[in-house]
C-alpha cells in the first residue's frame, strides 16, 4: 500500500515537472571518494531525448505541486483543478537511492511548488539534499531549485550540497510577471541570483587559498524563461539573457516554449502551437553570444527585433552582412572564421591548425566536418567557386532552404515515462 501511494505521487509529480527544461548537469565534477555511491561527471546525466530535442533527466520531480501562488502560465497554480500530491523528505531520498541502485538514474533534478512560504519549502529541499549527501553518501549530480524569497542562510546551505542551483525568472520582463503572476515580485528573483553570484565567487577565491575549502554550487546557477506566453520580442528576451550572463555570471539561461494549459484570456488559447522553432532559434542565438563572440545587437535589433524562424541566427547575420564575405579561410583570423555559417567552434580551430601545413581547399574543409553545403556561399576560392560571390542574400537563402531539413515541428511531445 505504501509503495502504491508513493508511485501514485511519482506519476503526478514527475508529470508536473516536465515543464521545467533547465535540467542540464554539465559543469560539475563531484568525485566519489570510494566510500559513497554515484559520481557527477562533466559529461552530464541528461541522456534521454524527446522527439523535439529536449534533454530529459530521468528523475525529474517536484517535491509538491501544491502552491500558494496563482501564476496563470503554471499548471500547478492554486486555482487549477488538478490532482495534488506531496512527497515527504524521506520518500524523495528513498526514490533517488532506489532508482540509482537500479541504474535508472545518475542524479536528481528537484523543484517544488510553494507549500506555505518560501522558507518552509526551501528548508525541506535542503533537508533532502543533506540527507542524500551526508546519510546516503550520494555523490551523484543534484540540481536544486532555489525558491525566490527564501532566506540567505537556506540558500547558502543548499549551495554547499547541490551541484547547481537555479532561480527561474519565469517571464522575460517584470511587466509580464506582474500581468500573469501579480502575487510575485521580480526583485525576489534577482536578489537570490545576486547572492549566489557573490557566494560562488567568494568560495572560488577561498578554494584557491585552501584546497580543502568546500565546494559551493560547482556547476553554477541557471535560470529559465517562458517564451510565447506574452508578447516580448526576441530582442527583449536575448537582452535579458545577456544581462544574466554579464551581471549574474549565469552558467545557462534556458528558454521554454509556452505550452497552452489555461483558458485564461491573458494567454494564448489552448491548441495554439508550442513555439518550438522559436525556442530553438533562441538557443542558437544564445550559443552565438556565449561562444562565438556575437553581441545581442548583431543578432537582433530595433529594426529587426525577432529572429528569422526559417534560418539560424548566424546565417541570418551573414546574409545581412554580405560585404564581409567571401572569407579566405587560409588567412582569416579565428574570430572571423567563427562567423561563417556552417562552421562551428571545433571546426574553426581545426581549420586554423590545419592551414599551417597546407593551403586548404574545399575537399579539405569537407574532411574537417564543416557543413560545406552552407558555408560554400561565404568562402573565397578560385573558379568555379568565384560564381558563388555574385548571388544575392535572397538567392543564397533560397538555395540553402531548398537543401536543408529541420527536425523541429510545431508539435509537443510528452516527457519520457519513468514507468
Amino acid at each position: 500500500m505504501v509503495h502504491e501511494r508513493v508511485m501514485e505521487k511519482l506519476a503526478i509529480l514527475a508529470d508536473a515537472a516536465k515543464y521545467d527544461v533547465s535540467c542540464s548537469s554539465s559543469g560539475s565534477k563531484r568525485k566519489n571518494t570510494g566510500k559513497g555511491i554515484g559520481e557527477a561527471s562533466g559529461n552530464g546525466i541528461c541522456h534521454a531525448y524527446t522527439e523535439d530535442g529536449r534533454c530529459v533527466s530521468l528523475l525529474k520531480i517536484l517535491l509538491t505541486n501544491h502552491c500558494i501562488f496563482d501564476c496563470a502560465y503554471c499548471v500547478s497554480r492554486k486555482s487549477n483543478d488538478i490532482k495534488r500530491a506531496a512527497f515527504t523528505v524521506q520518500e524523495v531520498v528513498d526514490l533517488t537511492i532506489g532508482f540509482y541502485r537500479r541504474n535508472y538514474i545518475e542524479g536528481l533534478f528537484l523543484s517544488s511548488g510553494i507549500f506555505d512560504n518560501p522558507d518552509y519549502t526551501m528548508e525541506r529541499l535542503v533537508r533532502i539534499v543533506k540527507k542524500l549527501r551526508l546519510e546516503e553518501n550520494f555523490n551523484g549530480y543534484i540540481h536544486l531549485k532555489a525558491i525566490p524569497g527564501a532566506s540567505a542562510e537556506l540558500l547558502k546551505e543548499a549551495g554547499l550540497y547541490a551541484d547547481r542551483l537555479s532561480v527561474n525568472v519565469e517571464m522575460p520582463t517584470e511587466q509580464s510577471l506582474k500581468l500573469l503572476a501579480p502575487d510575485k515580485n521580480h526583485i525576489d528573483v534577482i536578489k537570490p541570483m545576486e547572492y549566489l553570484k557573490n557566494e560562488i565567487v567568494g568560495y572560488k577565491e577561498e578554494k584557491k587559498q585552501n584546497y580543502k575549502a568546500p565546494l559551493f554550487v560547482p556547476a553554477g546557477q541557471s535560470t529559465q524563461m517562458v517564451i510565447g506566453a506574452t508578447k516580448e520580442n526576441d530582442l527583449e528576451i536575448l537582452g535579458m539573457a545577456n544581462y544574466f550572463y554579464e551581471k549574474m555570471n549565469m552558467r545557462r539561461v534556458y528558454y521554454s516554449g509556452y505550452v497552452p494549459i489555461s483558458y485564461d484570456s491573458r494567454l494564448p488559447a489552448i491548441g495554439t502551437p508550442v513555439p518550438m522553432i522559436r525556442e530553438n532559434r533562441l538557443y542558437q542565438a544564445d550559443w552565438l553570444i556565449r561562444f562565438y563572440g556575437f553581441n545581442v545587437n548583431e543578432i537582433v535589433g530595433f529594426d529587426q527585433p525577432n529572429l528569422d524562424l526559417d534560418i539560424d541566427p548566424k546565417l541570418g547575420w551573414a546574409l545581412r552582412n554580405l560585404d564581409k564575405f567571401p572569407v579566405d579561410i587560409n588567412t582569416a583570423d579565428l574570430e572571423l572564421i567563427l562567423r561563417i555559417p556552417g562552421i562551428g567552434v571545433s571546426s574553426a580551430k581545426k581549420i586554423v591548425a590545419a592551414r599551417r601545413f597546407k593551403r586548404l581547399q574545399p575537399e579539405d574543409l569537407q574532411k574537417l566536418g564543416i557543413a560545406y553545403s552552407r558555408s560554400k556561399y561565404f568562402l573565397a576560392f578560385a573558379s568555379p567557386f568565384q560564381l558563388q560571390r555574385d548571388l544575392t542574400s535572397i538567392q543564397i537563402k533560397d538555395h540553402i532552404l531548398n537543401t536543408q531539413k529541420s527536425k523541429y515541428k510545431n508539435d509537443f511531445s510528452n516527457q519520457l515515462s519513468l514507468f
